[in-house]
């Protein structure tokens, strides 16, 4: 008996379980690439229904950024646009424009990552929408903004990168810049964007009033710098945690080590140990205080390097974890998918797509223990949802039919 009241109550339980955070939220998604679908995929994670706009026969770029064998439903698109309804409507048609007013016309939120002014040209800017739907929240991300020098270039992850002084940055002066390879920059300004609509649906919450969100690659990369910003600004001086003297990445007989001298009361003193070395390296005048090891800095890590050169990662992680040191095994991405971390945290998650079938894919990283991330659709093929989503906003069989004749859908 004990069993069934269990269950019953388990059952209640579910029943009484809250509404995810944003559902009922109508977004209308222009976004492409990485930085908006970024956003828009953890809004559509947290309940909130995406209607994807994309150009009919092409699509996203994303859907055509690398050859696949299952075409525009690549790796690449279905990683970030899962939760998402897809419309394929020709924007440059006055039909067109109109199917998508009538949709924004009760939208909560629309978001897009054009260049500046694109949306306004094609009559969806905030001035345009806002006229029709006082509430409703319009987010734009873009490389630059609508105003000063830069403001005419489009937005691209390492465009960004340079242009912030992200890239100047590095180990050493030897080291020639370049392109971190992951969209350190596109992925940032995403969450910001994500940020930005959070707190104006907050803001509509308790005053009814829709406002415009705008992020900005620069921006944000600017603003992740925001500890060195204010080190030059104040001081005049360069803050460079890749050039730190007693941190760095060392090659060991498989592989590599990355290794962070700090955050303990004499950290030269556990290198020291940890390696083996016959002396202590604090000993040494050249040494001995961190404004020697900035200077002495390249014969100071020679000795790190020829030592760690002699025995395996693992080795070398287990002595400086017996020191106290903090230090990682340099992963490929492929150790990281399979590391027991990966598989404790839940992140790689299996979704499954009408044509391409079983797709495994990185979770949201945002873990809400009453109302988690939930996947409810794979990624959309191109155009899939035109009916379904054209018959909720008011539009009859005939319409549509007439909107395909005429090439507006496809």
């Amino acid at each position: 008996m004990s069993t069934v009241v269990e269950e019953a109550a388990e059952l209640a339980l579910e029943l009484q379980s809250p509404p995810q955070p944003l559902a009922g939220i109508k977004v209308v998604d222009f976004t492409q690439v990485f930085m908006g679908p970024s956003c828009t995929q953890l809004l559509g994670d947290y309940g909130a229904d995406i209607i994807k706009v994309e150009r009919p026969g092409a699509g996203d770029i994303s859907r055509n950024s690398f050859p696949d064998p299952d075409g525009q439903d690549n790796p690449i698109f279905l990683s970030i646009n899962r939760n998402k309804r897809s419309i394929s409507v020709d924007t440059r048609t006055e039909d067109g424009r109109a199917v998508l007013h009538r949709l924004m016309r009760d939208a909560d939120v629309v978001v897009s990552n054009f260049r500046s002014g694109v949306m306004e040209r094609m009559g969806f800017g905030y001035e345009d929408l806002k006229e029709h739907n006082p509430s409703i929240i319009w987010a734009s991300g873009t490389g630059f903004g609508p105003e000063g020098p830069y403001s005419h270039k489009g937005g691209q992850d390492a465009i960004a990168q340079a242009y912030s002084g992200v890239m100047w940055r590095r180990d050493s002066d030897e080291t020639a810049p370049t392109i971190y390879p992951t969209t350190l920059c596109d992925y940032t300004t995403g969450m910001h964007l994500l940020q930005g609509i959070l707190l104006a649906l907050r803001t509509r919450d308790l005053s009814g009033v829709g406002q415009k969100v705008e992020v900005t690659m620069y921006d944000s990369m600017l603003h992740m710098q925001m500890q060195e910003a204010c080190m030059q600004l104040n001081r005049g001086y360069e803050v460079n945690w890749g050039a730190m003297p007693l941190s760095g990445v060392f090659t060991t007989t498989d592989g590599a080590v990355c290794m962070v001298g700090g955050f303990t009361a004499d950290p030269l003193l556990h290198i020291s140990r940890a390696l083996g070395l016959d002396e202590d390296l604090t000993l040494r005048e050249e040494f001995s205080t961190l404004e020697h090891q900035f200077e002495n800095k390249p014969a100071l890590q020679a000795i790190f390097r020829e030592r760690i050169a002699t025995n395996t990662t693992a080795y070398w992680t287990q002595r400086l974890e017996e020191e106290g040191l903090l230090n990682a095994p340099v992963h490929t991405l492929e150790q990281t998918l399979a590391d027991e971390q990966t598989r404790a945290n839940n992140m790689v998650v299996e979704v499954d797509h009408p044509t391409v079938g079983t797709v495994k894919m990185l979770n949201a990283p945002i873990r809400l223990s009453a109302t988690p991330a939930s996947i409810r659709r794979s990624a959309p093929r191109l155009g899939e949802h035109n009916a379904e989503v054209l018959k909720e906003n008011g539009f009859d069989d005939d319409a549509i039919a007439r909107l395909v004749e005429l090439g507006v859908l496809r």
